[in-house]
């Protein structure tokens, strides 16, 4: 590989805040100065409390609000001169659910065919073969608001999957689901990347399946990366300067770099309307 091509996602120097009143009193930095490299073809965990700055991260990536301050690129493309490019290389799950219960699941797959500019002779084949990539070709044609959870998490992870991403990002994509349902959704993500190269870079509060599915961790706290390495290196670092932690977990490492514990929700970084201006964004994706 060239200079550049093992680099999927690298940020420089990534600020953001969000502006709720007039002058400086009346901003939270969300992001604060992150530097980040993603590999090519790893599967990279993002981990942090609740108001860690995660979900800015991950929507400044994605394009979905603004480079403020810093850099981004994704495969080489800048996030914010060439935001087409950028969105056509990535797939992305939201935290907040995307599925239109009145539609088929084939429909709302069909329908994210069409937002990513899939060829329109491509369409129906692409549509079947990411119904099929999460084991829901038997209830394509149902309508998507008969779903279960799971289901509609794997449906999702189809939306994302139709237009061949070299990017897959997740955002918290097993939170409500019960073990089984979890288990599924990261078994057709395996899957799906063994058989395709792609990257994926992922926000969860599971530590379990950051530990299990995650070749690099960075663990954020308060806008900023406080660790950064394997599961094994973090634990390592946690066992050299913590003699007590015989044999640290992943709550250990989290707990040691950040000085608090793991929330179970993520916070809203931002307010609802944040949450309408991306979701308002991603209906102009393509």
């Amino acid at each position: 590989m060239t200079s550049g091509e093992d680099e999927a996602v690298v940020c420089r120097g990534l600020e953001y805040s969000f502006h709720r009143g007039r002058g400086k009193d009346g901003a939270t930095k969300a992001v604060d100065g992150v530097d980040l490299t993603v590999r090519t073809g790893e599967v990279f965990g993002l981990l942090g409390p609740n108001g860690a700055g995660k979900t800015t991260t991950i929507r400044a990536i994605t394009t979905l609000l603004p480079t403020a301050a810093g850099m981004v690129r994704v495969f080489g493309h800048d996030a914010a001169r060439q935001r087409t490019r950028v969105r056509r290389l990535l797939g992305y799950v939201p935290q907040q659910l995307s599925a239109d219960a009145g539609l088929t699941g084939r429909e709302n797959v069909a329908l994210f065919a069409r937002v990513f500019d899939v060829p329109r002779s491509e369409r129906s084949e692409r549509v079947a073969q990411a119904l099929a990539a999460v084991d829901l070709t038997e209830a394509a044609d149902r309508m998507a608001g008969t779903f279960s959870g799971g289901m509609v998490r794997r449906l999702e992870l189809a939306q994302a999957l139709v237009s061949a991403p070299r990017l897959l990002v997740l955002d918290e994509p097993t939170i409500g689901l019960d073990p089984i349902a979890r288990a599924g959704v990261w078994e057709r993500v395996d899957a799906i990347r063994r058989a395709t190269g792609m990257t994926v870079l992922v926000t969860t509060h599971y530590m379990d399946e950051a530990d299990r599915h995650c070749d690099r961790i960075a663990l954020m706290d308060r806008g900023r990366i406080r660790a950064l390495g394997t599961p094994g290196e973090l634990k390592d670092r946690v066992r050299e300067q913590d003699p007590r932690q015989s044999e640290p977990s992943l709550d250990d490492v989290f707990r040691h770099f950040s000085g608090r514990g793991l929330g179970r929700g993520e916070a809203t970084e931002g307010d609802f309307s944040d949450v309408r201006r991306t979701r308002r964004t991603a209906g102009r994706v393509g």
